[in-house]
């Protein structure tokens, strides 16, 4: 798929509307019947779960096509997945009761629907239990060959806090005991953690979907400018590594263009002086693409930036220099094109990315610490989708054990 063909932004307002819609009918019907058509009731549910999930991967691939580095492309990616999950689930319990259709009551859906969230975390348990063990073993090679650093155990923590999250839910579900009023707190806490794990587990699943489909992507070969992202030079030779593996991502698709089209680019390398290094990651780029044999002239360096967001500012005006209407594509490494493009169209560059090769004991941490930083952003909206859902399962919890 091609990325960046789209002028207008989707948007999934539809979902809003049909669900409104979908509530209204269902609430209308209990209400005429009594509660007894609940069959119907049921096939209405299942066919408003499967135009959320059209709604929702239509969404996902037309914002892939208008902008893959955005935060809805995690949450249409990863909420659909939950959304699947529930209709399948509600589809597979309307099968076991189809043969006595009044074993099926409100309070068997309201049911259903309260549980809807622990049972998915259950079902990809098997999915995020080797995905732990995955990150701890590379934190142990990550250690082993560059040495020991707090940020280098973040894959540790993340698999503990994960298992750690299915155990409780596990354990607390299996041993409660006690009367109405005590099922009822138990449920709230539950729901209260479940809604906060389900969240988390979502944006992190849509996080590393997004990450890999931006990482693996191949820009089409028609770019005016590549910007090569720096890389600091002050931890030695691991650090040159990366760096030198991202210039190498960028020559390798200037000679792909340069075959295919036979049009050639501008290289604006872009990394500023720390103040432990000899010289600015701007100059070593540039001294390593001459060394490759790239003409100096077609080489602008940008040396003031010392993050990501300021690569993007900085080169920015060096664009506008250069031709304000060129088609322009980055070069760093594969976990980092995702976060690099985030900040890319905040400065409203239209650019695609490519990610260059990392070790693999490198990727598994260095994206926890990218689904760290994404968490940090848009705060405001992602408090308002995890506050739904707990707002959501409290009132199943309510209609369920009301008394």
């Amino acid at each position: 798929m091609k990325f960046d063909t789209r002028d207008k932004k989707p948007n999934i307002w539809n979902v809003a509307v049909i669900s409104a819609v979908a509530v209204i009918v269902v609430a209308v019907l209990v209400s005429m019947t009594e509660g007894k058509n609940i069959m119907v009731i049921s096939l209405i549910m299942e066919a408003y779960f499967a135009c959320v999930i059209i709604m929702l991967i239509t969404a996902f691939f037309r914002q892939l096509q208008y902008n893959p580095y955005s935060y809805n492309v995690i949450y249409y990616l990863g909420f659909s997945l939950f959304v699947f999950f529930i209709m399948a689930f509600h589809a597979l319990s309307m099968f076991r009761v189809f043969s006595n259709p009044s074993s099926l009551v409100i309070e068997h859906i309201l049911f259903e629907l309260k549980g809807a969230a622990r049972n998915f975390l259950t079902l990809i348990s098997v999915f995020i239990i080797p995905f732990s063990v995955v990150l701890a073993a590379s934190n142990i090679a990550l250690i082993r060959h560059v040495g020991f650093k707090p940020v280098n155990i973040l894959g540790i923590f993340l698999g503990i806090f994960l298992i750690g999250g299915l155990v409780f839910i596990r354990l607390y579900d299996r041993n409660f005991m006690g009367n109405l009023d005590d099922l009822r707190r138990h449920e709230i806490i539950m729901s209260l953690v479940t809604s906060f794990y389900l969240y988390f587990e979502c944006m992190m699943i849509g996080s590393i979907a997004a990450g890999l489909i931006a990482a693996f992507h191949e820009p089409e070969p028609d770019k005016d400018i590549v910007l090569i992202l720096g890389y600091s030079l002050q931890e030695g030779k691991t650090s040159v590594s990366v760096l030198k593996k991202r210039v190498d991502r960028a020559i390798e698709f200037r000679k792909k263009q340069l075959r295919e089209t036979g049009k050639d680019l501008v290289f604006i390398t872009s990394g500023g002086k720390g103040t432990n290094e000899s010289l600015s990651e701007s100059r070593w780029m540039h001294d390593y693409l001459v060394q490759q044999g790239v003409p100096k002239d077609i080489i602008v360096e940008e040396d003031q930036s010392a993050t990501t967001h300021e690569n993007m500012i900085f080169s920015k005006e060096k664009i506008q220099e250069i031709n304000p209407k060129a088609k322009v594509a980055f070069s760093t490494s594969n976990y980092h094109v995702f976060r690099s493009g985030l900040y890319a169209r905040r400065e409203k560059i239209r650019a695609v990315g490519m990610g260059a090769k990392t070790k693999w004991y490198f990727w598994p941490n260095a994206s926890v610490r990218e689904f760290a930083g994404i968490l940090s952003e848009h705060r405001l909206k992602q408090a308002i989708i995890l506050f739904s859902l707990i707002a959501l399962n409290l009132i199943l919890v309510f209609l369920t054990y009301r008394a």
